[in-house]
C-alpha cells in the first residue's frame, strides 16, 4: 500500500436552495352552480408540476421558457408568495416554512421583481422606499444612521446619495430598477430572486442591469434564482440554466454546455430565435404550434404536439431527467439517439 497522500477532491459547495419535486396546483373551476348546470367537473391549472433542483453557494440558476410554462410561480414560490401543493423547498439547509417564521432568516431572501414602474410606490421618496426593509428588520436605529446606510445602497447601484429624496417618477425604467435592486440589499439578503428584472428594460440598459447584478454578486457573494424568458440575456449571468416547459423543467445544464450542444428539441428551437448577429447564414426551423393549456396538457411529453422528432413514445410516456453528454434531459429521442446535435 501506498503512503503518498492524494489531493483531496474538493467539496462542493452547500446549496443554498434546493427544491425537490416541486408542484403549485390552482383550483381554477368556474362556480359550483354554473359547474352543476353544464354538468362540469373542477378544472386544475397544473401550473408548477414536480421540478427539482438546487442552488449552490454564490452561483445564478436561471429558469427560462415561454409565458406561461410555470417559472414566475417558481419564483413566488420560493419566496413564500405561495404555498406548494406537493413537494419541498430547503433554504440553506432549513425547510422554507421555518427559515420564513424567523426575522433573521427572512431577511436573507429577497426578491426584485418584473416592473420597475409597478414595484415601487409612487408616493413615496426614494429615501423611504430603500429605508422599509431596515426599519421591518430592526436593523438600522435612528434616523441619521437610515439616511447614511440609504446613501451607502443608492452609491453602491450606480445612484447618487442625493437620489435619495426624488419620487420614483423622476427616474428612468433603469434607475427605477436600480433603486429596486438597492431596496433588495437593504436587509443584507444572501439570496435574492430576479423575477425577469430586465424584461421591462430597453436593450442597452438591460446589460447595465446585469452587469450591475454580476458585480455586486462578485462582492457580495450573493446567490441568484434568475426567471427569463430570453435565453440570450441569460446566458452572461448563469452557473446553470433549468429550460422550463408547461410546467416541467426539460434540460438542465451548465450555461456554456446547454449554448454549445443544446439536446432537448425544445431548448434548440428557444435557440433558433436568438438573433444570429454574426450573419452566419445558417437556416433556421422555428418551432410550430401553440403551447398548450396547463389546464388540459398533452399525454406523454408535453412537447410532443410540437417536436418534429415525436414517436408514439413521446405521445403515450412522460421523460423523466436523465444524465445526458455533461447535462439533464427529459427527452425519448436524446435517450434512444434519434435527436441528432448538429
Amino acid at each position: 500500500m501506498s503512503d503518498t497522500p492524494t489531493a483531496a477532491s474538493p467539496t462542493p459547495p452547500a446549496a443554498m436552495l434546493e427544491t425537490r419535486d416541486l408542484a403549485r396546483f390552482f383550483d381554477v373551476s368556474r362556480p359550483a352552480l354554473q359547474r352543476l348546470l353544464s354538468r362540469e367537473g373542477r378544472r386544475t391549472l397544473r401550473a408548477v408540476d414536480g421540478i427539482s433542483f438546487a442552488i449552490p453557494k454564490g452561483t445564478t440558476l436561471s429558469l427560462v421558457g415561454e409565458s406561461g410554462c410555470g417559472k414566475s410561480t417558481v419564483a413566488r414560490l420560493v419566496v413564500g408568495l405561495y404555498g406548494p401543493t406537493r413537494g419541498e423547498i430547503r433554504f440553506d439547509g432549513q425547510s422554507l416554512a421555518t427559515a420564513r417564521s424567523d426575522p433573521a432568516q427572512r431577511s436573507r431572501m429577497q426578491m426584485i421583481f418584473q416592473d420597475p414602474y409597478a414595484s415601487l410606490n409612487p408616493r413615496w421618496r426614494v429615501a423611504d422606499i430603500i429605508a422599509e426593509p431596515l426599519r421591518a428588520f430592526k436593523l438600522v436605529e435612528g434616523r441619521d444612521a437610515q439616511q447614511k446606510r440609504v446613501g451607502e445602497l443608492l452609491t453602491q447601484v450606480g445612484l447618487s446619495p442625493l437620489d435619495a429624496q426624488k419620487f420614483p417618477h423622476e427616474f428612468s425604467g433603469g434607475q427605477r430598477q436600480r433603486i429596486s435592486i438597492a431596496r433588495a440589499l437593504s436587509s443584507n439578503p444572501e439570496f435574492l430572486v430576479c423575477d425577469e428584472p430586465t424584461s421591462a428594460l430597453d436593450v442597452s440598459v438591460q446589460a447595465q442591469i446585469l452587469n450591475l447584478m454580476k458585480d455586486l454578486q462578485a462582492r457580495l457573494g450573493l446567490t441568484f434564482l434568475f426567471i427569463s424568458h430570453n435565453l440570450a440575456v441569460v446566458r452572461q449571468v448563469s452557473d446553470r440554466i433549468g429550460v422550463m416547459y408547461l410546467g416541467r423543467i426539460v434540460e438542465s445544464a451548465a450555461s456554456e454546455t446547454l449554448f454549445t450542444t443544446p439536446q432537448h428539441p425544445y431548448t434548440r428551437a428557444l435557440m433558433e430565435a436568438i438573433p444570429d448577429l454574426d450573419m452566419t447564414g445558417r437556416s433556421r426551423i422555428p418551432v410550430g404550434g401553440e403551447v398548450p393549456s396547463p389546464i388540459t396538457p398533452p399525454s406523454g411529453c408535453a412537447f410532443h404536439p410540437r417536436c418534429p422528432l415525436a414517436n408514439d413514445r413521446c405521445r403515450q410516456e412522460r421523460p423523466e431527467l436523465r444524465p445526458s453528454l455533461g447535462a439533464e434531459v427529459a427527452c425519448h429521442a436524446v435517450e434512444e439517439g434519434r435527436a441528432i446535435l448538429s
